[in-house]
C-alpha cells in the first residue's frame, strides 16, 4: 500500500488502523473460553467479570480520539539511555488507552506511561529529547487537523497551541470530559505525585483542580493497580448533582471500578437522616471538641470491678481477687484500644489469669481450656459488669437528649450556651424515632470508630473540601488512615458557616498533616474578564487568597445589566444564550428558583434542573446557587446577585456563593439586577 505523501492523510491512516487493532484487541478478549481454566463457579464468576471489564476497558468511543498526540524523540531509548545503547523509541502516539497490533507493537502509549510524560512537560527551554510534538484537532471524531512544535529547533519561537485553545473552549454539553488531551505541565506533576504521600490542592475557579484530581486517581490506578485493587479508591463530592456531572470522566480514562460518594452517605449507615440544624447548631456539632466529647462518654462505660471472680471447673474452684481483675480492666484503659477491641479482649485477660492459676496448681490448660474459661458465665459477667456493650447511636442519642449526661462529659470543652445548642429541644424515645441531621449522623460515624475501627481504602479523593466541618473531615480521614489522599478545594468558595479557614487546619483534621499543598493559579476555563469581575471579592471574603490569573482573552465575555422587569429580561437573555453553541446556566438565588421556573414554562423554554444530563436539544439548567458549585457551563445567565448574598446567614458566606455563581461561566456571562449590585462589586 502506497504511503501517501499528505501528513494528514498518514495520520488517518494510523487512526484507521488503530481503532482497528483496538477492535482486534476486543475480539481477543471476547473470544476467551475459560471454561477448561477455573477450578469452581467462584473462580469461574470472578474471572467472567474481570473479562467483562476488560471488554468494556477496551471499548472504541466513536466521539472519543483514540489518541490526540504524538511525540518524536531524538536519541533516548525505552531505558533512557543512548540510541547507541538500544533501539530509539522514535514515534509514539500518545491515547486514553494503550493500543497495540497483532505482534505487540504499540500503536499508541497510554498517557499515563513514562514515556508519554515529556508530552505534558517538555518545553523550548526543556525538550526532554523531544524533536517534534504534534497535537491533534478532530471534529465529531474525525482527524481533521494537526499542530507542530518542534521543541529541539532553536530557530523556531514558542507559542501558544491554537488546537489546545480550541480543546479548551469547547462548547460542553453532557457530563464533565477529561482533560486528557490539554493537561499542563503544573497540572501534570500533581497528577504524577506518588501514591504514598497525600496532596491538597488549592485552585480558584476554572484552574482544573476537580479534573487534576481525577486524573490523579486514574493514573495511581495505572501505576499501583494491584495494589489498589486490594484496598479500593473512592472520590467524594459536596452532592450528588455534583457526582452525575463527573461521573464519566474515570470511565472515559479506562477506569470503571472506582466508587464515589457524598460525606453524607459515608456517614449515613447508622442513623436515618430526617431533620435538620440551625447554623450556630450544626457549627457545634461540627467542631473538633465534639471527638474529645464522644470519647468520654464511650470511656464513662467503663467501671471497676468490686467483686473478685470465682469460675468452677469441674470439682475446682479458681479465685481471681477484685484488685486483680481492676488490674486488668486499668491496663486495657490505659492502651487507649478502641472500645469494641478492648471489651473483645477482657474476656481473654480474665482467663489466663485463670490459667495461671492451674498453671501454679500442677495442671497443664491449653487454648482450649481459656477460650472455654472465657466463656463461662462468670467471666461473662464481669466483662457485662465492667465493659458493657455500647451502640453508638444510643450513646449519642443519650448525649443529645440527657442534660445531666452532656454536661458530665462536656466539663472543660464546652460552655453552658453551646451546651443547650447541642441539647434537642424535644429529646426522642428511641434511634428509630429520633429526627437525626447530617451533623448528627457525622457524631454516629465517630462513635462507632470509637468503638470499632472503621476500614481504610486505599485512596480517597475529596472534592469541594473547603465546606467540611472539622468532624467530616475526621470521618473522611478514617476512611484513608493506612492510605493516602487527594484533597481538592478553594478557600475562596467555602460557603458553609463551618467553612475552612486554613488548609493546615483542615488536613490535621484530616489526620495528614505532613500533607503537601499545591496551589493551581492559572484558569483555563473562565475567560479573564468575568474572573476579574468576580475577583472584587476577594479583599471582602477571603483577604490574602491570590486572585486566579485567567489565561484566555475572549473580550465581550461579562454583561452586566440593571432591569426594572426581571423576570422578562431574565428569560430574554436565555433565549440570547440559547442562540450561542454549548450549555445555558441559569443561575438564581434558592428562594427564586419558584418564580423564574414559573416564567420559563410560561415562555416556553425547557429546563433541566442540576444533575439532570443536558443534550443538544436541552441545553438549559436552571441552577440554585447552592448546587451551582464544582459545575460550569457555556454561558452563565446571573439572576439578581444581592439576593444570591442576601439567602446566606451572613455577609461573608453570601460573597463568596456570589463569587461561586460568578465563576460558572466557560464563554460568556450575563448579570442581570432590579436591585443595586452589591457594594463589594463596584470597581474600587
Amino acid at each position: 500500500m502506497p504511503v501517501s505523501d499528505d501528513p494528514l492523510a498518514r495520520e488517518r491512516a494510523h487512526l484507521t488502523s488503530s481503532r482497528a487493532a483496538l477492535r482486534a484487541m476486543r475480539e481477543d478478549v471476547e473470544a476467551l473460553d475459560i471454561k477448561d481454566v477455573t477450578a469452581n463457579w467462584v473462580n469461574s464468576l470472578v474471572l467472567g467479570r474481570q473479562i467483562e471489564d476488560r471488554i468494556k476497558a477496551l471499548a472504541d468511543l466513536s466521539h472519543t480520539p483514540l489518541f490526540f498526540g504524538r511525540l518524536d524523540y531524538l536519541h533516548t531509548t525505552r531505558e533512557g539511555q543512548p540510541a547507541a545503547g538500544g533501539d530509539p523509541i522514535g514515534t509514539v502516539y500518545i491515547g486514553r488507552r494503550h493500543v497495540h497490533d497483532a505482534d505487540g507493537d504499540p500503536m499508541v502509549i497510554d498517557w499515563r506511561a513514562p514515556v508519554s510524560q515529556p508530552y505534558y512537560q517538555a518545553s523550548k527551554k526543556d525538550p526532554q529529547d523531544v524533536g517534534l510534538r504534534r497535537r491533534f484537532g478532530y471534529t465529531g471524531g474525525e482527524l481533521t487537523a494537526y499542530e507542530d512544535e518542534h521543541l529541539s529547533d532553536p530557530e523556531e519561537l514558542e507559542r501558544t497551541s491554537r488546537l489546545l485553545q480550541a480543546e479548551i473552549e469547547r462548547p460542553r454539553v453532557g457530563p464533565m470530559r477529561d482533560i486528557v488531551a490539554t493537561i499542563q505541565p503544573e497540572q501534570d506533576g500533581i497528577v504524577r505525585s506518588g501514591l504514598s504521600g497525600t496532596v491538597c490542592v488549592q485552585g480558584g475557579p476554572g484552574t482544573g483542580k476537580t479534573a487534576v484530581g481525577l486524573h490523579r486517581v486514574a493514573y495511581l490506578l495505572y501505576a499501583h493497580r494491584e495494589r489498589l485493587a486490594r484496598t479500593g479508591t473512592l472520590v467524594i463530592g459536596p452532592n450528588r448533582s455534583f457526582l452525575h456531572y463527573i461521573e464519566q470522566v474515570l470511565p472515559a480514562l479506562g477506569e470503571l471500578e472506582v466508587k464515589q460518594a457524598t460525606v453524607d452517605d459515608l456517614v449515613g449507615g447508622q442513623v436515618e437522616v430526617r431533620g435538620t440544624d440551625e447554623a450556630a447548631t450544626a457549627v457545634v456539632k461540627g467542631d473538633a471538641r465534639m471527638a474529645e466529647l464522644l470519647r468520654r462518654a464511650v470511656r464513662s462505660h467503663v467501671a471497676l470491678p468490686k467483686e473478685p471472680l470465682m469460675v468452677v471447673r469441674g470439682s475446682r474452684r479458681w479465685r481471681v481477687p477484685a484488685y486483680e481483675l481492676e488490674e486488668i480492666v486499668r491496663e486495657l484503659m490505659d492502651r487507649d484500644i478502641r472500645y469494641g477491641a478492648a471489651r473483645e479482649a477482657l474476656p481473654q485477660r480474665i482467663a489466663h489469669a485463670v490459667l495461671v492459676r492451674m498453671e501454679e496448681a500442677g495442671e497443664a490448660p491449653d487454648d482450649r481450656v481459656q477460650n472455654a474459661v472465657a466463656r463461662t458465665p462468670a467471666v461473662k459477667a464481669v466483662v457485662k459488669e465492667c465493659w458493657p456493650l455500647v451502640e453508638p447511636a444510643k450513646l449519642v442519642l443519650r448525649l443529645l437528649g440527657d442534660a445531666e449526661f452532656l454536661a458530665e462529659h462536656a466539663e472543660g470543652l464546652f460552655t453552658e450556651d453551646e451546651q443547650k445548642l447541642l441539647l434537642w429541644a424535644k429529646p426522642a424515645r428511641s434511634v428509630r424515632t429520633a429526627k437525626w441531621s447530617a451533623a448528627d449522623a457525622v457524631l454516629v460515624d465517630e462513635a462507632r470508630d470509637l468503638v470499632e475501627r472503621t476500614h481504610s481504602l486505599g485512596h480517597v479523593v475529596l472534592d469541594e473540601a473547603q465546606d467540611l466541618s472539622p468532624m467530616q473531615y475526621r470521618a473522611v480521614g478514617r476512611r484513608c488512615t493506612t492510605g493516602s489522599a487527594t484533597v481538592l478545594g478553594d478557600l475562596a468558595q467555602g460557603t458553609t458557616p463551618w467553612a475552612t479557614a486554613s488548609w493546615a487546619e483542615a488536613l490535621g483534621h484530616l489526620g495528614k498533616p505532613e500533607a503537601v499543598v499545591e496551589e493551581l493559579t492559572a484558569g483555563f476555563r473562565v475567560p479573564r474578564e468575568v474572573i476579574a469581575y468576580a475577583s472584587r471579592l476577594l479583599p471582602h471574603m477571603s483577604p490574602g487568597l491570590a486572585a486566579v490569573e485567567s489565561v484566555r482573552e475572549n473580550p465581550g465575555s461579562l454583561d452586566v445589566r440593571h432591569t426594572d422587569a426581571l423576570d422578562r429580561d431574565v428569560v430574554a437573555a436565555c433565549v440570547e444564550a440559547l442562540g450561542h453553541d454549548g450549555s445555558i446556566g441559569l443561575i438564581a438565588a434558592d428562594a427564586r428558583i419558584a418564580p423564574l421556573a414559573e416564567a420559563l414554562t410560561a415562555a416556553g423554554l425547557a429546563y433541566l434542573s442540576p444533575g439532570e444530563e443536558t443534550t443538544a436539544e436541552s441545553r438549559l439548567t436552571l441552577v440554585p446557587a447552592s448546587l451551582a458549585k464544582g459545575l460550569e457551563y457555556d454561558y452563565v445567565v446571573l439572576d439578581e446577585p444581592a439576593a444570591v448574598v442576601d439567602g446566606e446567614p451572613d455577609e461573608r458566606t453570601g460573597l463568596r456563593r456570589l463569587y461561586v455563581a460568578l465563576t460558572r461561566a466557560v464563554s460568556g456571562l450575563t448579570v442581570l439586577h432590579s436591585a443595586p449590585i452589591p457594594p463589594q462589586l463596584e470597581q474600587s
